[in-house]
């Protein structure tokens, strides 16, 4: 009996949550001929935990967007709703926590646009007013590209109905925030947010960090039971809605021939005939390594993966602590911390790995999921994203003691600045996680978990624009932080619901076109 079908209407390459969210869109419109393989014996890639010695610790998670209450919804959490996938939601209780000593700035600040431009307010008097109609401002810039992510319009209805997005459009978050006159101590309560996304803010574009700002400070959430819980019950789902969902099966070539998906072939050997192919490896990859053969690939297809730039890469130390958070010198959940709010002079910081880190993000998990530790005892961990070319270099000799030296000096930086209580003694479990850890554990290009920098020359709503001419082979679409909405675990499930999508559409375009 074969172990698979002769032919199937879709193969999905990667059962993250990317690759489950097209499958359940798939499914939800009708379209069940569906295999996902996954190349490890576990769904949802980086949406993951692990054990250590009995305690359950999250991998990657800090806060899931776009989810919103029961009975108001934003879209990432409606799509759960709709899908029939049941996850037990926690509120994360702040948005962040800024810890600038440099610039005497130590402020919590809370979702709901009126709460956060109060807090500011208490702190720089006479800001209230300013800092909500520049909340208001990103509000409805992430409105309009919710709206035109599904609804394309002429440049001239965009105008008319969406021109604060297109007003700002072209401008960087630098630019527009410069227009606010803000004091540079409120500019600097309203950059933290910019390495989530892992551009200097004088290049990010103020399109992406108005959707960030809108998004979070409606407020955040985590999975009661880690962001694995998301991965079991999306699997769950699209095996009950139908698919055939295999683990510890990497897909190593995916079959062209004249333009055209013919189907994928396994590291074991199997040839899997399909119409579709949607793939989590980057195009990078695709593109230079898995076509098969490698003549099908067009010269604009390498030029696309060449001209766009890797985005930041996570480098944490994640830890179980003895004694509760208190004690731990631990006082809420999310936290930035350092020497400068300067995100040039952060970038250039971060650029190299012959100094210590000048700024990091702390999360302690605890206070959103009080469980996710048996009393007693606190899961902390401590971020910094950071370019992925210095990296690149880094010996084999000397990768230990590098990854050790820097989670060092980061939970250093943490105790000096913020928490001023040496918590080292008191470490039970403690995992160092760089790059070359997610390459090696996931596979991912160059350890990425962030796809493609948001540039100025290169963004979401740019990539928009560009869609017809960036499709280069006939039945391969893309879904994973490489996607169109980029990163985060939010956009996946959107990035997956594009790639269903475009699978749809071409669907029905070739069914028009049977009957004509």
């Amino acid at each position: 009996m074969s172990f698979y079908k002769d032919h199937y209407q879709v193969v999905i390459i990667g059962g993250a949550l990317a690759g489950m969210s097209a499958c359940l869109q798939l499914q939800a419109w009708g379209i069940k001929d569906i295999l996902i393989l996954e190349k490890h014996n576990m769904p949802g890639g980086l949406a993951t935990d692990y054990m250590r010695d009995g305690f359950e610790i999250e991998a990657t998670l800090h806060e899931m967007m776009s989810i919103g209450k029961p009975g108001a919804r934003l879209k990432v959490g409606q799509f759960f709703d709709d899908m029939g996938v049941d996850i037990d939601w926690l509120p994360v209780p702040e948005c962040y926590r800024a810890v600038l000593p440099n610039s005497g700035i130590d402020i919590t600040l809370h979702d709901g646009y009126e709460t956060m431009a109060k807090e500011i307010d208490a702190q720089v008097p006479g800001m209230y007013e300013k800092v909500l109609d520049f909340m208001k401002l990103c509000r409805r810039v992430y409105d309009s590209m919710n709206y035109l992510s599904v609804n394309p319009m002429s440049k001239v209805q965009m105008l008319l109905k969406h021109p604060d997005f297109v007003k700002t459009i072209g401008y960087s978050a630098t630019e527009v925030m410069n227009t606010y006159n803000f004091p540079q101590k409120v500019v600097e309560m309203l950059t933290p947010y910019w390495i989530y996304v892992g551009n200097r803010m004088d290049d990010l574009p103020f399109t992406i960090y108005a959707f960030l700002m809108a998004d979070y400070f409606t407020g955040s959430y985590v999975c009661r039971g880690f962001s694995h819980e998301m991965s079991m019950k999306l699997q769950a789902k699209c095996e009950e809605n139908g698919a055939q969902y295999e683990f510890n099966q990497e897909v190593e070539k995916i079959l062209v021939k004249n333009g055209k998906v013919t189907g994928v072939r396994t590291r074991r050997g199997d040839e899997i005939s399909c119409d579709y192919v949607i793939s989590g490896p980057y195009p990078n990859k695709v593109y230079t390594q898995m076509i098969e053969p490698l003549s099908e690939v067009p010269a604009g297809a390498i030029k696309m993966v060449n001209g766009r730039k890797l985005a930041v890469a996570p480098v944490s130390v994640m830890m179980i602590l003895k004694g509760t958070p208190e004690e731990n010198g631990v006082s809420n959940y999310s936290t930035f911390s350092g020497e400068t709010m300067d995100t040039n002079k952060i970038w250039q910081n971060y650029s190299n790995l012959t100094e210590p880190y000048n700024y990091i993000t702390t999360i302690c998990l605890n206070y959103a999921n009080p469980s996710c530790t048996p009393e007693g005892y606190t899961q902390l961990s401590i971020t910094v994203l950071v370019p992925i070319e210095p990296w690149l270099s880094v010996k084999e000799e000397d990768y230990y003691d590098l990854k050790r030296r820097l989670a060092d000096e980061m939970m250093e930086t943490y105790i000096r600045e913020v928490g001023h209580v040496d918590f080292r003694k008191n470490i039970e479990e403690i995992e160092i996680s760089t790059p070359v850890s997610v390459s090696h554990y996931v596979g991912a290009w160059k350890g990425q978990i962030y796809g493609y920098s948001h540039a100025m020359a290169d963004h979401a709503v740019a990539r928009l624009g560009m869609k017809e001419e960036d499709h280069f082979i006939e039945g391969l679409e893309f879904a994973g932080a490489h996607g169109m909405s980029g990163d985060g675990m939010g956009p996946q499930i959107t990035n997956g619901r594009a790639a269903a999508k475009a699978v749809r559409e071409d669907l029905e375009k070739k069914q028009k076109e049977g009957r004509k």
